[in-house]
């Protein structure tokens, strides 16, 4: 017997035929006799209807503000994940399994006071943890958790796999299972290169390079919180067969292993290829070298939370001026410029130029640090491939180069190719 977190995105829950797919997943892990905990996001649409709800809200009084209470925000957006666990919690009751449903703010899950963005501060498991092991599924809406001020706070996009994860760690599930609409975490995305094998298993530090630098398997924060706390973390497919052979294997279950490194044996060099679209480039020209100028840069874009990724600069010959480069996310481009004028006579710069439709290429594998030539092997087959790179850096366990948009699917089938990721 196992303690199982079990968490279903939108699209598994999308409608009424699909949630009672879900219930036949949970009934084949309680009838193995496992504990069993679910975690549920709202049907697939729901909070992109449940956001513009909101959002058009203040217009239909004809407010002059379009801004709104982020506390109401949260009660609205939240109540799709609610839907969810009774309509789940009512499935499960009429197979004759014991379950209830569970909102953030009974468990408790304690978070921040980040409406719209909060932060999970801590979870009081022992109730569930009883509940459990007197036989009763909880069926626990994602995405949320209860602020200081003890309103309803929620966690952001992708919130629900944050959720499970930390539930699972609160709880001390022996593993937490995210079905999603793929059947586990592949070399690249296989949409792009066919060839894509699906990993059997993969590194903590390997799959939040991946989430973070594209991939879209995983909610960043999720793989933080599995690192974190050490929780052994499968993606599977929730579309398969709840009673096909294997779906109920305690130890190895169909899909992809997200665990510590010391549980991969074989450790390969390269382990997958993640790549982000929609990046920009902004260049600061004729900067004067001095201490503190990156601190003038940087430091306002933070404040502005505009999130910056690649930084390359340049010194001129006689060390007086630098030109200093960048990447922010292309919907920022204008923001970032704004502050940056703003900020020209502290910053010293001559002009600033940008550059967006760019992309990010990635290399990832924790079995680079243990390899020389793996960036050589990349600047090669680009460079046969016609490829120009912009700008470069390097990790402990990953390589990013920055491109032209229009080379993304080509650059990502030649690194592919070229660490023989094809392969089976």
């Amino acid at each position: 017997m196992a303690r199982i977190v079990m968490k279903f995105g939108g699209t598994s829950v999308a409608d009424l035929d699909r949630i009672k797919n879900v219930a036949r997943h949970v009934k084949r892990e309680v009838d193995a006799g496992h504990e069993v905990a679910v975690v549920v996001s709202a049907m697939s649409g729901k909070t992109n209807e449940l956001v513009g709800w909101v959002q058009g809200a203040p217009k239909v009084v004809g407010a002059n503000s379009p801004f709104y209470d982020a506390r109401e925000y949260d009660a609205v957006v939240a109540s799709g994940e609610q839907v969810t666990s009774g309509l789940l919690s009512i499935a499960l009751q009429a197979m004759d399994i014991n379950a209830r449903s569970w909102q953030g703010w009974q468990i408790p899950i304690r978070t921040d006071n980040a409406h719209g963005a909060a932060r999970i501060l801590e979870i009081d498991g022992a109730d569930i943890i009883k509940r459990m092991g007197e036989g009763q599924v909880a069926v626990i809406s994602g995405f949320q958790g209860l602020g200081p001020d003890n309103r309803i706070a929620t966690l952001g996009r992708g919130g629900s796999d944050t959720s499970a994860v930390a539930i699972a760690a609160a709880v001390k599930a022996d593993r937490c299972d995210i079905y999603t609409d793929v059947d586990g975490v592949y070399t690249t995305d296989p949409r792009i290169v066919p060839q894509a094998r699906r990993l059997k298993k993969i590194a903590f530090e390997e799959m939040l390079e991946m989430a973070s630098l594209g991939a879209k398997v995983l909610q960043v924060r999720s793989v933080e919180l599995a690192m974190v706390h050490k929780v052994r973390t499968f993606v599977r497919s929730s579309f398969e067969d709840p009673d096909a052979p294997g779906m109920g294997d305690l130890l190895n279950p169909p899909g992809t292993l997200i665990c510590d490194e010391d549980e991969i044996v074989e450790q390969e060099v390269v382990t997958g290829i993640a790549y982000a679209k929609d990046e920009a480039q902004i260049s600061l020209r004729r900067l004067a070298d001095r201490p503190g100028v990156s601190a003038a840069i940087f430091g306002p874009l933070a404040e502005s939370h505009i999130n910056v990724d690649m930084i390359v600069q340049n010194i001129s010959e006689d060390g007086s001026k630098t030109d200093m480069t960048f990447t922010v996310p292309s919907g920022d481009v204008e923001k970032a410029i704004k502050v940056l004028g703003e900020n020209k006579e502290k910053i010293g710069y001559d002009v600033v130029q940008n550059e967006s439709g760019l992309v990010k290429v990635s290399v990832i594998g924790i079995g680079m640090r243990s390899h020389a030539g793996v960036a050589a092997t990349a600047f090669k087959a680009l460079a046969e491939k016609g490829i120009n790179i912009k700008a470069i850096t390097t990790s402990e366990i990953k390589i990013s180069i920055l491109i032209d948009g229009p080379y993304a699917e080509l650059a990502v089938r030649t690194l592919h190719s070229c660490y023989g990721l094809d392969k089976n």
